[in-house]
């Protein structure tokens, strides 16, 4: 029987109880709320952070392998980013007009983006996504959309995937999915519509690296078909390399969306691209009252800044790769190869848990997690690596790892999860990709 110490998330216990009366979910974010953190066995509210580690209400400490979705690239509270919005905090946070700041950091984003010659600011990836989308079917005159990945809440993305409820049938209509590394998937939707497309929008990775060729023939088959390319970097940006996947594969987009790491957590993001495309942002309605908020365009030029000074994604890169190797080794260690394994890009990275003939990867999740979290591992199956983590870090996760592992192995060759779990197990959810 695990003898893990279950009062040790009781203020998470409370503060969650006490959230759900007013907040559905107890969270403003899906993938932070309680259906993906098994209850009993799991810290629910964080409540400080510095450099690679964050603490929870009950005062545990944590490695943070989650980094706020990834949003956090340079570590929490980076001296150089506290630095520029604290100064900038004691000018002003929002005006009457433009900040300098808007101009400064659009211009360090044409510089290091391959495809940004304008660009307009959001507060949340969403906003960057549907704002490329609507300025796509200006441009074409057109309305369907194919889509590949995660592209936000909004009703234009959000009604083609599982989650759909709300959104009108005749919007859900006009959005259509193809499959990454299948040009015949979006060959397909090009001949079904034709003519129809206003926008191609794809996350350019996420788990799978593509096919060599298959970012080429999508830009080619887009392109042939009259519509327009969109490059989704609210992850990758900023991240697999300065100027975001586009750079680090070699094709450019001609709109692209960032996000999370644009401004090492403060709520910015952005589309970018083509000036042709963007100077409709003059007549589409793309405008918020908070666009312009100095303190996260701030902390975005010195994010950016500090991108272009020091060795961050070479760092990240580095690091990445230390903790793929040292799992790679342990899943062949513990010979549990045939439902462990991973993916992904070294900064951005997923430990992937597949079914067994007796437990679903959701039950085995929930104990990888059950177990993480007690060992002070905060993960929630990703490595979003940032530049605060150090090899001392890297070695507590394999450390961590090599012990979950051995006891995800024993459990399964065992049949002996029920009685290593101390919660439900989690519940199949919505995948985003």
């Amino acid at each position: 029987m695990n003898t893990i110490d279950v009062s040790r998330y009781a203020n998470s216990e409370k503060w969650l109880e006490r959230a759900l009366k007013t907040i559905p979910l107890g969270s403003q974010t899906f993938s932070k709320s309680k259906t993906q953190y098994p209850a009993g066995v799991s810290p629910y509210f964080l409540v400080r952070g510095k450099g690679s580690r964050v603490w929870d209400v009950d005062g545990n400490e944590y490695i943070d392998l989650v980094n706020s979705l990834a949003a956090v690239t340079l570590g929490y509270n980076d001296p150089d980013v506290t630095r520029a919005v604290e100064a900038q905090l004691k000018d002003g946070v929002i005006f009457s007009l433009p900040h300098p700041l808007e101009a400064q950091v659009a211009e360090k984003i044409v510089e290091m983006v391959p495809c940004a010659e304008m660009v307009r600011f959001g507060k949340n990836g969403s906003d960057a996504t549907a704002g490329a989308i609507r300025v796509a079917r200006a441009h074409t005159g057109r309305d369907h959309v194919a889509v590949c990945g995660y592209h936000g809440w909004q009703d234009w993305y959000i009604g083609s995937t599982a989650r759909n409820l709300g959104v009108p049938k005749s919007t859900r209509a006009m959005t259509h999915t193809f499959t990454y590394n299948n040009i015949d998937s979006l060959q397909k939707l090009f001949t079904e519509y034709k003519d129809q497309f206003a926008a191609v929008i794809l996350e350019p990775m996420n788990v799978a690296y593509p096919e060599k060729g298959f970012l080429e023939a999508v830009k080619e088959l887009t392109h042939k078909n009259g519509a327009v390319l969109v490059f989704d970097e609210t992850i990758t940006g900023f991240r697999y390399s300065k100027g975001g996947a586009q750079e680090y594969f070699g094709v450019t987009p001609d709109l692209a969306t960032f996000g999370k790491g644009l401004a090492n957590g403060y709520p910015l993001s952005a589309v970018a691209g083509r000036a042709d495309i963007m100077r409709l942002m003059e007549e589409v309605f793309f405008s918020f009252t908070f666009g312009g908020e100095t303190l996260s365009l701030a902390a975005s030029l010195a994010t950016m800044t500090k991108l272009q000074k020091e060795p961050v994604i070479e760092t990240i890169t580095a690091t990445g790769k230390k903790i793929l190797e040292g799992l790679n080794a342990l899943i062949e260690k513990h010979d549990a190869g045939s439902f462990l394994s991973t993916a992904g890009h070294p900064t951005w990275s997923f430990f992937v848990i597949k079914d067994t003939p007796s437990y679903s990867m959701w039950e085995i999740k929930t104990l990888f997690l059950q177990e993480m979290f007690a060992r002070g591992i905060l993960t929630i199956g990703t490595h979003n690596v940032s530049f605060a983590h150090t090899a001392k870090d890297v070695a507590t996760v394999i450390a961590a790892y090599d012990e979950v592992i051995g006891m995800m192995k024993t459990a399964v060759e065992n049949e002996q999860l029920k009685q290593m779990l101390r919660c439900e197990p989690l519940k199949p959810l919505f995948k985003v990709r």
